[in-house]
């Protein structure tokens, strides 16, 4: 099986981590797919036929086409992988061994181990904090940049608080089985609209659930170690102001795609970030939920190709991007008072929104505790006759 050993990855004294990965197609162009929480390199299936045409991986013991021309000069080649703590991949046991910064140096080791000078990097998820990192620590090794369904970690990762988003996270820490999972799974992924949708003589859900119950059975469930660390990689990522502007000033394209109907990753955030990332950044807004990348993978492959062919003939930044400039609009100078106030207003909504949820969390994990001790407390009945 192809792996790549990082050494010395971002910890000192830490142990081997062996990274899992396939690729797809042959071409001067190369594409890293990283993807995000819980995932395996298998979801990123929709693009790797979209922008290669292959579905079967390129032989393991074939060597690497790297950035010397060898590659098919109007092809494509894919690289996909597990993150650590998910899939094939090591998991290592501490949650300090998993950040956004030490995952995104296990992407550049794998880039160097295929002999990748550049890549197009795109992210999804989690992935999108991992390639956003990745860019900022060394733009360099990036021809563009694509961020699917993101945001800036830390309190940008709850999602919204309602009855629906408090329902599947009660369901998903109760979620023992791949059955239980599959089904928390198809909710938060999909739109109810897109499962509801009939597929031959069924529905898209049950179809997907079958496929979900089959992918999460054979390669397992995610152990306590990678889901501890990989929530702790997406609870403490941050990009400070000082690498925002090395990704807007390095002069490769960034591309922003988010789901309109995303239970996970808010909108607003992926906006934000657009607009931090101007005059490099195109945001692409599509009905979907947080996989839009299988809701619509047409139109997110399709945007996938207009970056990277737009890459290739140099198009300039200002060209690239579909946002306003910062001075138009209506968010003109003069109105800068009622800006400052409504950013003031809902950064104290989204720390009041983290504090509710805090407590709820606190409340929930209280009260399975009680129930536990009351199970192991509570008398046992014996009959008569056993006496």
């Amino acid at each position: 099986m192809p792996y790549c050993v990082v050494t010395a990855a971002a910890v000192a004294g830490e142990e081997e981590v062996r990274i899992f990965y396939q690729r797809y197609g042959h071409g001067a162009a190369k594409v890293l797919l990283i993807i995000g929480f819980a995932g395996t390199y298998e979801s990123w299936g929709p693009q790797v036929k979209g922008l290669t045409g292959a579905v079967e991986p390129v032989d393991e013991e074939a060597p690497a086409a790297g950035d010397d021309g060898s590659g098919a000069a109007e092809g494509v080649e894919v690289c996909c992988f597990d993150n650590r703590g998910m899939g094939r991949s090591s998991v290592p046991a501490h949650k300090s061994q998993y950040t956004t910064a030490i995952m995104a140096k296990d992407a550049l080791a794998l880039m160097n181990h295929l002999g990748w000078r550049k890549a197009h990097v795109f992210g999804h998820s989690m992935g999108a904090m991992i390639a956003s990192k990745l860019a900022a620590m060394a733009p360099d090794r990036v021809a563009s940049l694509a961020l699917l369904n993101t945001t800036g970690g830390g309190y940008q990762c709850i999602p919204k608080v309602d009855w629906h988003t408090i329902s599947l996270a009660c369901r998903f820490l109760r979620a023992r089985t791949p059955e239980q999972r599959a089904i928390l799974d198809l909710e938060v992924h999909y739109t109810r609209e897109y499962l509801e949708e009939a597929v031959g003589s069924c529905t898209r859900r049950q179809m997907l659930y079958q496929e979900y119950v089959k992918g999460l059975s054979s390669g397992g469930m995610q152990s306590r170690h990678g889901f501890e660390g990989q929530i702790n990689a997406c609870w403490t990522h941050k990009l400070s102001t000082k690498e925002l502007d090395r990704i807007r000033l390095a002069g490769f394209l960034v591309l922003i795609i988010h789901g309109r109907d995303d239970v996970v990753a808010q909108l607003y955030y992926a906006r934000r970030l657009a607009e931090k990332l101007q005059p490099a950044a195109k945001l692409i807004e599509l009905h979907g939920g947080h996989l839009v990348s299988h809701e619509r993978p047409a139109e997110v492959n399709m945007s996938f190709m207009e970056m990277i062919k737009a890459s290739k003939s140099n198009t300039e930044l200002e060209e690239w991007s579909n946002l306003p400039k910062p001075d138009a609009g209506c968010l003109r100078k003069r109105d800068g008072d009622t800006v400052n106030y409504l950013i003031v207003t809902h950064n104290l909504l989204a720390k009041l929104q983290l504090i509710l949820l805090f407590f709820f969390g606190v409340f929930y994990v209280i009260l399975e505790h009680a129930r536990r001790a009351i199970r192991v407390l509570k008398p046992v009945r014996v009959s008569a006759s056993t006496l």
